[in-house]
Order: C-alpha cells, then sequence, then structure tokens
C-alpha cells in the first residue's frame, strides 16, 4: 500500500529542508487532497502487545508541502470513544520537515515488540487499540468537540481520526483494527484529506514508523525469528482465480488476506477524485441475468493509486494483488505497476446486467462492483448531501421513503414493515469521487449533479447510461464509470430527472385561507449586530450564517439577511393564504426591542413587494410568559380579507412549554365587501374562527422520561406529548373566550402524524388535515425519509368549513445548497432569489368556506384573482363547489341590478 509521503524522497530532502525553507503556520481542518497542510499519517495503536512489531504506539504525522512546519505549542489529543469531555492532551515542540514525517511516541500494553526509531515527541498517550479519536490540533489546551461529525474548519483542530465505534469524527469514522494480538495500524491513503475517516484509512499490516529525520524501520516477525545467515524460501507464485472465485458467494471474499492473480476487462476509472482505483470484470459477463441463479460477482474494484492512471475502460489486464474488504467492499489492491500486465489479445467486453436493483444483500452482494443497467422506476428520495458529497438517494418504484411514524404507530409491526421496505428500496447514486465540496481545496470545482439541473425529492430517475454497483460508507451506490462533476455535459451523465417543481400551490377554494410557515430563523437582528457571534463562511470567507457565540441565529450581516428575506417573502405571497402562522421568528424583545420588532419587518416587506398595504400582525399579547425563547410564533393576516377579533393570547400558566414556544392564539372573521357600498358590518359569531400557532419542543435532546425510547419517535417525545395536552386544554379556554368552536391548530408539531402528539389531537377531537386531505405530499424530510412534522389539526366544527388542502412542497424537497446560508458555498451558484428553499419545511395551505359568506367563486369579489386562489376547489368538492359559486354569482348579480 502507498504510504503518505514517499520514503526515499524523505531521507534525500528532510536534512536539507530546516536549513533552507521558512516554518509555516497551518490553519484549522479542512479536507485536504492536494496536500496543503499536515495530516495524521499513520496511527499504530497496539504497541507492546503480544505479536506486535514494535513496544509503543504511535502517531506519524506527514508534511506533504513544500516548507517545514513548526508544531511548537501544538498537540496530539485522544478522546475514548463514547467520551463526551476534554480529551487527554500530548504536547508537541519542534517542526515537520518539507516533505517529511513526525514520529510521536505514546504508550504501551507491554513488553513485545522492538523499541521505535527515534521519536519527534513523546506523550503518555495511550489510546485504545479497537475504538477512539485522535486529533491534531493546533494549541496545547484541551479541545472541546461535540460528538458526531467535525465540520471542516472547527477551530483547533487540524486533522482527525475517528476509529472502530468512536462518537466523534470526520464524515464517517475509519475502519477499526483487529485484535491486540494481530499486528496493524491505521494508514492514510496518499496525501488526501477529504474528510472522511472511512475513505482516507486502511488497516494495514506494514506497520512502518519514522521521525523527521527519515529514520524508520520494519522489524521481522517478533513470532518468527529468522537466522540472518538461513537464505529463506522464495515466495510461492500467486494463485490464479476468475474473479468469481475471488469474490466468493458471501459477505466477504473467501481469499482475504492472500495473493492472487485474476484477469479481466477494465470496466470503470476513478484516476482521480480519491477513489484510487478502477474496476476489471470477467470478460464476456453481464447482461441478462438470472439473479436466483447467478451467485458471485464477475467483478471487483481494483485499488491502486499506481496503476488508475495507466488503464483505460475496455483494457483487458492481468493483475496480481492482495484481497481485502474495506468497509465491506471487496478489493483487490495492486500496490505497483509490477501487478499490472496489459493483455495484447482482445477480450469481449462485458455487457451491464439489465436487473432491477435487487431488495437482498446477498443478490446485491452477487452484482458487487459489476457494470449494470438499472431497469424499473427510481425515485428521488433525498438531497440533503448532494451539495456536499454529490450523492442522491434513490428509491425503487414511484413513491417516496416514508418515515414509518408517519403511516404507522411507533414501535408497531407496521413501522417495522416501512422500515424494511425503506432498506429494501434504497440506493445512492454517487459522482465516483470521495470529494466534499464544502472544504476549501473542492469549493471551486463546480457541484455534482446540482449544477447541471434541480434534482428534487420526488422526481424521477431515469438511467442513459451504465453504472457500476459498489458498496461504501455503508450504503450500495450506482457509480458512474469515471468521475462526474458539475462540469460534466448533462448528456454525458448516467441519469437524468423529471421536473417536478410546481409554480403555486394546488388551488384549495374557499372564502378564506389559512396557512403555517417556518421561516428558518427569521432573525432581522444580524449576527454583526452583536458580540460573540461565530459564523459559517462561504468560500471566500465571508460570514453567511451565525454558527454560534450568541442569541443570534440567523443572518451574518444585511446581505445575507436579504437573501433569506426575499425567499421568505416570495413564498409567503405566493401562497395566496390569507392568515399565515410563522414559526422560527426572532424574538426581538431578547435583543432589547419592542417585541414585534422581527414580524413588523417581515411584514413591511411582504407590502412592499405587493406595492400596497396588504398585510399586518397580530400584535403582542398583554400578558406574557415569565420566560420566552429567543424564537417565538407570530400570526400575520391581510387586512382586506380578514379582521381580528379581539386580541391574540399566548399560553402563559403551563410548564409543559417550559423548553419549547408556548402556542399563541388568535381570533378571526372575515372582512365582507358589498358593492359599491364599502365594508359591510361584522359578520355574526358563526364566521368567527380561531387561529392557534404552535412549535413543539424538537426531537434532538433529551434525557430521562425525554430520552430517547429507539421507538422511532425521538427524544423528548414525553414532553412533546404534555404539550399536546396542554395544547387541548388551551384551546378549550381560548373557545370558550372567542365565542367559537371552529378552531385550526397549525405550526411544526415536531412529531410525525401517528406519534404520540398526534394521537393526543386527534383522541381530544381534532383531524389532522394533511393525512386526510393530501396524503400524498409530506412537509419534511430527514435522513432521506418524508413525513409531515408540520400540521393543521381542526376540530370538528372546523372540519365541516374545510375545502381543500395543499403540502407545497417548495422547501422541504430542494437541495440545501439553494438555501441563502449556502450561498458562495461552491463556484456553482445555486442561490437564486425565488421560493425554493426558503426553509426546511413546507408550508401547508387549507381553503375554508364560512356560512355567512357568498360571493363569486366562494370568496367576495375579486377574490379569485389572488395568487392560489381562483374557482378551482384543490382537493375539496369540485362538482358541490361549482354549484355553489354559480349560485353565489347569480346571487351577486341580482344584487347589482337591484
Amino acid at each position: 500500500m502507498q504510504r503518505s509521503v514517499g520514503r526515499t524522497l524523505l531521507c534525500a530532502t528532510a536534512a536539507t529542508a530546516l536549513l533552507v525553507a521558512p516554518l509555516v503556520s497551518v490553519t484549522a481542518a479542512s479536507a485536504d487532497p492536494v496536500g496543503t497542510g499536515l495530516v495524521i499519517t499513520e496511527a499504530y495503536l497496539k504497541g507492546g502487545s503480544a505479536n506486535q512489531p514494535f513496544t509503543n504506539k504511535f502517531v506519524e504525522l506527514g508534511n506533504p508541502t513544500d516548507s517545514p512546519v513548526a508544531v511548537d505549542g501544538w498537540s496530539v489529543q485522544y478522546r475514548s470513544a463514547t467520551g463526551t469531555g476534554a480529551p487527554t492532551v500530548g504536547k508537541l515542540s519542534g517542526s515537520v520537515p518539507a516533505h517529511g514525517t513526525y514520529l510521536v511516541q505514546m504508550g504501551s500494553n507491554g513488553t513485545n515488540g522492538v523499541a521505535l526509531p527515534e521519536p519527534d515527541s513523546v506523550t503518555g498517550l495511550n489510546p485504545s487499540g479497537s475504538t477512539g479519536t485522535l486529533v491534531l490540533a493546533n494549541q496545547a489546551a484541551a479541545l472541546s468537540l461535540p460528538a458526531g461529525p467535525v465540520a471542516a474548519g472547527t477551530p483547533g483542530v487540524v486533522d482527525l481520526l475517528g476509529y472502530g465505534t468512536s462518537n466523534t469524527f470526520e464524515t464517517a469514522v475509519a475502519t477499526a483494527g483487529t485484535a491486540n494480538s494481530v499486528p496493524d495500524a491505521l494508514t492514510r491513503a496518499g496525501t488526501t484529506d477529504t474528510d472522511s475517516n472511512a475513505a482516507d484509512f486502511r488497516v494495514t499490516s506494514t506497520v512502518t514508523p519514522e521521525n523527521a529525520a527519515g529514520d524508520g524501520e520494519q522489524p521481522t516477525d517478533p513470532t518468527t525469528p529468522t537466522d540472518p545467515t538461513t537464505p529463506t524460501e522464495p515466495s510461492p507464485p500467486a494463485e490464479r482465480i476468475s474473479i468469481a472465485q475471488l469474490q466468493g458467494t458471501g459477505d466477504a471474499s473467501p481469499y482475504v488476506g492472500k495473493t492472487v492473480t485474476t484477469t479481466g476487462v477494465v470496466t470503470a476509472v476513478y484516476a482521480t477524485g480519491g477513489f484510487a482505483g478502477y474496476t476489471v470484470q470477467t470478460a464476456g459477463t453481464g447482461g441478462a441475468l438470472d439473479l436466483g441463479t447467478h451467485t458471485a460477482s464477475d467483478a471487483v474494484f481494483v485499488y491502486s493509486a499506481a496503476t488508475a492512471g495507466s488503464v483505460t475502460i475496455g483494457d483487458a489486464v492481468e493483475l496480481t494483488g492482495s484481497v481485502s474488504e474495506f468497509n465491506g467492499l471487496t478489493e483487490l489492491t495492486v500496490s505497483s505497476a509490477a501487478g499490472l500486465t496489459k493483455l495484447a489479445t482482445p477480450a469481449v467486453a462485458p455487457l451491464p446486467a439489465a436487473v432491477a436493483f435487487p431488495r437482498a444483500d446477498a443478490q446485491r452482494e452477487s452484482l458487487e462492483s459489476m457494470l449494470v443497467a438499472p431497469q424499473g422506476d427510481y425515485t428521488v428520495a433525498d438531497n440533503y448531501t448532494t451539495n456536499q458529497y454529490g450523492e442522491v438517494v434513490l428509491a425503487t418504484g414511484t413513491k417516496r421513503l416514508l418515515q414509518p411514524t408517519e403511516v404507522a404507530r411507533p414501535g408497531s409491526a407496521e413501522a417495522a414493515a416501512v422500515t424494511a421496505d425503506n432498506a429494501a428500496r434504497k440506493v445512492v447514486l454517487d459522482d465516483g469521487a470521495s470529494r466534499n465540496f464544502l472544504s476549501a481545496v473542492n469549493q471551486s470545482i463546480p457541484v455534482s449533479w446540482l449544477t447541471q439541473g434541480p434534482v428534487t425529492v420526488g422526481a424521477a430517475a431515469t438511467f442513459t447510461k451504465p453504472v457500476v454497483l459498489d458498496y461504501r460508507n455503508d450504503s450500495w451506490k450506482f457509480q458512474p464509470t469515471s468521475p462526474i462533476t458539475g462540469a460534466t455535459p448533462a448528456a454525458a451523465l448516467p441519469a437524468a430527472f423529471s421536473d417536478v417543481r410546481t409554480a403555486a400551490p394546488e388551488q384549495v377554494g374557499g372564502d378564506v385561507r389559512l396557512a403555517g410557515f417556518n421561516v428558518l430563523n427569521y432573525f432581522p437582528t444580524t449576527g454583526d449586530q452583536l458580540t460573540g457571534c461565530t459564523y459559517y463562511t462561504d468560500r471566500d470567507g465571508d460570514p453567511v450564517t451565525v454558527r454560534g457565540g450568541c442569541d443570534a441565529r440567523g443572518a451574518a450581516n444585511a446581505d445575507d439577511l436579504a437573501r433569506q428575506q426575499v425567499k421568505i417573502v416570495k413564498a409567503i405571497n405566493g401562497l395566496g393564504a390569507d392568515v399565515v402562522s410563522l414559526e422560527e421568528i426572532e424574538n426581538s424583545a431578547r435583543f432589547g426591542q419592542d417585541r414585534d420588532a422581527a414580524v413588523a419587518t417581515l411584514v413591511a416587506a411582504l407590502n412592499a413587494a405587493t406595492g400596497k398595504d396588504t398585510w399586518a400582525y397580530a400584535g403582542s399579547p398583554t400578558a406574557l410568559p415569565a420566560s420566552e425563547d429567543v424564537i417565538r410564533l407570530a400570526i400575520i393576516y391581510k387586512k382586506d380579507r380578514v379582521q381580528t377579533v379581539g386580541a391574540s393570547t399566548i399560553l402563559t400558566d403551563s410548564t409543559a412549554f417550559a423548553n419549547a414556544r408556548q402556542p399563541l392564539a388568535q381570533a378571526f372573521a372575515p372582512v365582507v365587501t358589498k358593492p359599491g357600498k364599502g365594508k359591510a358590518p361584522k359578520p355574526s359569531a358563526k364566521d368567527t374562527f380561531l387561529v392557534i400557532a404552535n412549535h413543539f419542543k424538537s426531537k434532538g435532546s433529551g434525557s430521562a422520561a425525554d430520552a430517547d425510547q429507539g421507538d422511532g419517535q425521538g427524544a423528548s417525545n414525553a414532553s412533546r406529548v404534555a404539550q399536546s395536552n396542554a395544547l387541548v386544554a388551551f384551546s378549550t379556554a381560548m373557545q370558550r373566550q372567542s365565542g367559537t368552536d371552529k378552531v385550526f391548530m397549525l405550526g411544526d408539531f415536531n412529531a410525525y402524524s401517528q406519534e404520540d402528539p398526534a394521537v393526543v389531537l386527534r383522541q381530544a377531537g381534532y383531524t389532522d388535515l394533511g393525512p386526510t386531505r393530501d396524503a400524498a405530499e409530506w412537509s419534511y424530510v430527514f435522513n432521506g425519509l418524508s413525513g409531515s412534522l408540520d400540521h393543521v389539526f381542526a376540530s370538528k366544527a372546523a372540519l365541516a368549513t374545510v375545502t381543500g388542502v395543499d403540502i407545497w412542497n417548495i422547501n422541504s424537497v430542494e437541495s440545501v445548497g439553494l438555501e441563502y446560508s449556502r450561498y458562495d458555498y461552491n463556484v456553482t451558484d445555486l442561490y437564486r432569489n425565488d421560493v425554493r428553499r426558503a426553509s426546511d419545511h413546507d408550508p401547508i395551505l387549507v381553503g375554508i368556506d364560512l356560512p355567512g359568506l357568498t360571493a363569486p367563486g366562494g370568496g367576495t369579489p375579486g377574490h379569485g384573482s389572488d395568487p392560489g386562489h381562483g374557482g378551482g376547489q384543490g382537493h375539496g368538492n369540485p362538482i358541490a363547489n361549482a354549484l355553489a359559486a354559480i349560485a353565489a354569482l347569480i346571487a351577486w348579480l341580482r344584487s347589482l341590478l337591484g
């Protein structure tokens, strides 16, 4: 296996580099495929155990740059796999020579093995041999690292290696070694740093410590000492086998750890992009396969940085290398050009296997690394990581993958069946590379797939060219036969996507329209107005959104706020709603301003876009809770369509919402206008309806009773159940106060449709309008699964007025790369000042008919010309609504004629 820094070059340059080149500093960690900063190149974590070659454990650092790098004041830090506190620190000093290494000696498990070459630093760190986290830090103080993926640019982190089952890692953990008695180390492949530990590190039995002076050694196996005067037997020739024999019929190759020779035809080449290899397939195989009898794959991935650049698709080759399983993918490692022979005799080209994606792993294994022409329908299920890793999650068939608790009760057999179906239908369309497009080194490369056009959840994916089926990062993936980027012409891509975007919501009918809208931390108080804020930055280093350090949660400055605001304004005005409940809007009182300052700013922007005084907001209640979150709920409305009845009320006396946002209630009645007579008297109480805005506790955290129970409902479910019960009581009180039993409870309930909080509300007599009236659309996509966290619950009396419901899929189904918060993250400018990805939640629109109103199209005159309105009744009863509209039109004409 190729080492991260060439040994011959090191010996020649290490001594002179310190004399002729200035010392340079290195910034915080980011992916670094071209080698512009220090990296951890090798971690040997079993020193001193039985059969081990060296007594001490070590970490080796590599410097692929042209200048030495000073590490005075730096450290290597270690934290256990499950640790959440401060790591143990081992301090460093001196420097790492240009194109050289630096050896950090650590603790030992015993006395076996020989001494390391003279270390450049000696620390007391004693990391686990199987699982943990190692950090190269540019500070001596212990880092504070959260569990989970560590983002590029994390302060203090130069490089990080999470291995085994560690809770802290770059993108995905590296494979752990075997038992402490088995000699091996974790070694980086080349100088590549893709910000994925799983992609960058491999387990190798060749342990090669080397210090800054270029001194290194490879001891003999301590278990089998040899007499140096006794000649050794020559190695036996590698066994010649077919690729099908190499692959075997199980999950792993029966030849793991052995050197073999095989032949095949090159079907895909990944010389760039990070894979550092190619696939070969037995000549003449593929085509029409019976997966019932085809039990062993006829192709294999060849990991070979040494030869990947010298082969092309169609080459017939003979290969000699070692067989391994790398994170579930069978590989043949060809470590040098000597292991590759191009055959002069042409071979019959393999054919793509014309098969549907198998539901079972055993049949997938039988196709591993083979060329395939995917058959059947495929639907985009997720695009969350498309802007980062160039991959698109697909579902076989014409339907998305669903959250089990959206359609089945938690823990039920039905939910388990949905989970199994999701696993059977999921496959990832990749871009043939391991690039992280959010890392500084790759931001100048156009991002894959999204550059060529929209990739929307729910869109159909149609394959136009063969792909390779392989297994990476715990997922089965379709790979193009060569790496692609956003610069690849659309016609050269192996798949295309249908356009399922809609310019406006479905027509829902009714006299009045209601909607819920999550405004994604809309904060007119930007980060630059406060002190202590840290930021997520674009590819030029300019702040875009607040990351932490202050109470602001939104835009970094006025330019970013403007980009966020225009999307929200266009989306809300495009809804055609008359009353809109807002979630995740700034509570301006937390910044010493009037509590309504943020909602007033948004209303002013909405009115500026309409060119008239269209919108108003329900003012804050007189009585407020003793403590509120930095985000709050708000309600806005069109003044010529509805009027407030009484003041707004917020729930003040319930402890259930101590960890969430207290519900906000406001009663409304339509503004009735008669031609030529101005406003008529207020409608009767039968036309009054109540809107209650909600934002329950999130699923992301909780302990004790709120701990995640593992039933699919996430953390803090107990809190959300309590909040549902408190909301029912609040609704009852508000009905008495406003004199109406027509209640619509809107918002982000952070619960899917079959989870306990939704069940509590249904059992209290409320109908969840989304699943009832618009069951084919959902408001949220998380981890590749679609469901609705956003709901409109209607009381029995309110349900009788409903004419239609539509979930307008403009946010959750779009790539996060389109958000204002990802502006200028890639050379491809994905941002547009349109409605797409104004939030991560989709708005829900509801039409209602109130008994005291009659007008053309079921509304007041002129109402049908509003965006999203009109005579069409969407998901309501079109015949009944049409007849009602005709009757209303006749009545109106008669009134004009006197």
